[in-house]
């Protein structure tokens, strides 16, 4: 079926649009770069890309306490998806490509769901304010990694956004990046559904069945901000 230009240039004006309002920022503790960037390269926006949004690693690294910190997020999706799964993994070391890490494959926190007020676009924040390190992994003073953020659309597609991080003393990250109400705080608008699985049969079969628990927010696990 043929278009006429004009009407295939306000489309793809309109699929930038919705991209760019279905993306994420890590507000805390920094950031990669702006990826909410969509141009002939990246013509349906850049945080499609794995594994970072299309962003080079940065040489210019944000500290973070080897006893695990805070990450607040601003998240949005496509109007019509008012929910979004969220994944915090991160990357080891430098050896990988682009002098990043490896893989991202260490997961930090489980898999969690958030829920908007509506369909509409939604500019909210929320704040994990003590993110722990991976399970059975330790970090010394200086070491370098990625954190990794991946939010997960209703229709499968995923999104990546990522921040640089050099390891520090927890005091020397508080002298420097203070956590507090004005940088890791819940959106009233934001809640947060707990993702989990139960057992169930179809036809004699056993399966696993993805399934959520609506929990507000302020109640996932101890990342409550205090």
């Amino acid at each position: 079926m043929f278009f006429p230009s004009s009407i295939l240039s306000a489309v793809v004006a309109i699929a930038s649009l919705v991209v760019v309002q279905a993306h994420t920022v890590i507000t805390y503790p920094g950031w990669r770069g702006d990826n909410l960037i969509t141009n002939d390269t990246f013509p349906y926006g850049m945080q499609w890309m794995y594994p970072c949004g299309g962003m080079r690693t940065t040489t210019n690294r944000t500290l973070w306490p080897t006893t695990g910190g805070a990450i607040a997020l601003q998240p949005g999706w496509f109007q019509g998806h008012a929910t979004a799964f969220f994944y915090i993994n991160l990357g080891f070391g430098t050896d990988g490509p682009d002098q990043g890490p490896p893989n991202m494959s260490f997961p930090m926190v489980p898999v969690f769901q958030i829920v908007g007020p509506n369909k509409n676009p939604y500019p909210g924040t929320f704040c994990l304010p003590q993110v722990p390190l991976p399970a059975n992994t330790t970090v010394n003073v200086g070491d370098n990694a990625t954190i990794q953020v991946v939010e997960t659309a209703i229709h499968g597609a995923s999104l990546f956004s990522c921040v640089d991080i050099t390891f520090a003393a927890p005091e020397t990250v508080a002298a420097q990046m203070e956590v507090n109400a004005s940088n890791c705080f819940n959106s009233s608008d934001i809640s947060f559904n707990n993702v989990f699985s139960i057992s169930g049969s179809t036809s004699g079969a056993s399966r696993t069945i993805a399934t959520a628990s609506f929990l507000p927010l302020a109640s996932l696990l101890m990342w409550a901000f205090l």
